[in-house]
């Protein structure tokens, strides 16, 4: 299987939807940084860190061991999002699971390989795991996770659901 890396709010969304098993389907092992995994369990009573902990036995955490780039895009990006392409590049990672459109671009900049939740909803659905996305996305939707409505649309295309 191939190193596929996971940033923050794909593990929240997947949790707020009970879809984090999807992950360990579609991926197998996947990698968090150490900093994805202190931004989930910042609050003690977060369903995300309940899951996670619970997947622990497929979820690698890594520590990066370029602790000085780090600092090159802490303006510019949150600490897990600047560990998860730091990790990605000390691992050589064929996949980021990034959904912030400014981390994306940096990653793509860097020349990595990227999707979102919605990404991974849409493969899953490709793969039959699940037999609609548009459920899904209502469910993030109602948890008050933002998505715009062109992305909605055009996954819905990718799903063929529309």
């Amino acid at each position: 299987m191939r190193d596929v890396i996971v940033n923050t709010t794909p593990i929240i969304s997947l949790c707020h939807i009970e879809k984090l098993d999807l992950l360990k389907k579609l991926y197998g092992t996947v990698i968090i940084p150490k900093a994805v995994y202190d931004e989930i369990c910042v609050k003690s009573d977060s369903v995300a860190k309940n899951e996670l902990n619970k997947s622990l036995d497929w979820i690698k955490i890594i520590e990066i061991k370029n602790k000085t780039a780090k600092e090159l895009y802490k303006s510019q990006l949150h600490d897990g999002e600047v560990e998860v392409m730091i990790l990605g590049k000390e691992i050589n990672a064929s996949l980021l699971i990034i959904d912030d459109k400014n981390a994306k671009k940096h990653a793509k900049y860097l020349g990595f390989n990227v999707t979102g939740t919605l990404g991974v909803l849409i493969k899953a659905k490709k793969e039959n795991y699940v037999q609609s996305i548009k459920p899904l996305i209502d469910k993030l939707l109602a948890c008050n996770i933002y998505i715009d409505s062109k992305i909605i649309e055009y996954c819905l295309k990718e799903a063929g659901e529309i």
